[in-house]
C-alpha cells in the first residue's frame, strides 16, 4: 500500500477527530453500493480528472494501483476524459497519472 502525502498524514496527526469523521465517511461510502475497490477507485478518478484537482488525481491514482489498477487502466481513464472534458484537461491529468507512476 502506498504511503499518503506527509501533509495528510500531519494533518490528521495535528486534528484526529477531523480524520477520524472523514475516515469514517469514506468508509461509510465505501460500503453504500455494490462496486469493487478497484472500480470505485477509477471512478474516484474520473471523479477528480472532471474537478482538474492535480493533488486528488494524485490519491486516487495512488489508490487506484493499491486497488488492483494497471499504469495502463489509469492512463485509460484520462484518455476518456478527452471527449468529455477537451484535451489539455486530459492531458493535465495524464501527466499527473505520469508523475505518481514515475514516483513507485
Amino acid at each position: 500500500m502506498s504511503k499518503p502525502p506527509k501533509r495528510f498524514s500531519q494533518f490528521i496527526h495535528d486534528h484526529p477527530d477531523v480524520g477520524s469523521a472523514y475516515k469514517a465517511l469514506g468508509a461509510a461510502t465505501k460500503e453504500a453500493g455494490p462496486l469493487d475497490a478497484k472500480t470505485a477507485q477509477l471512478v474516484k478518478l474520473g471523479i477528480a480528472i472532471g474537478m482538474r484537482h492535480e493533488g486528488a488525481v494524485h490519491a486516487h491514482a495512488r489508490k487506484a494501483l493499491d486497488a488492483g489498477c494497471t499504469a495502463d487502466e489509469l492512463k485509460h481513464a484520462a484518455i476518456l476524459g478527452t471527449t468529455t472534458l477537451g484535451f489539455p484537461t486530459m492531458m493535465a491529468a495524464y501527466s499527473w497519472i505520469d508523475e505518481v507512476l514515475d514516483n513507485d
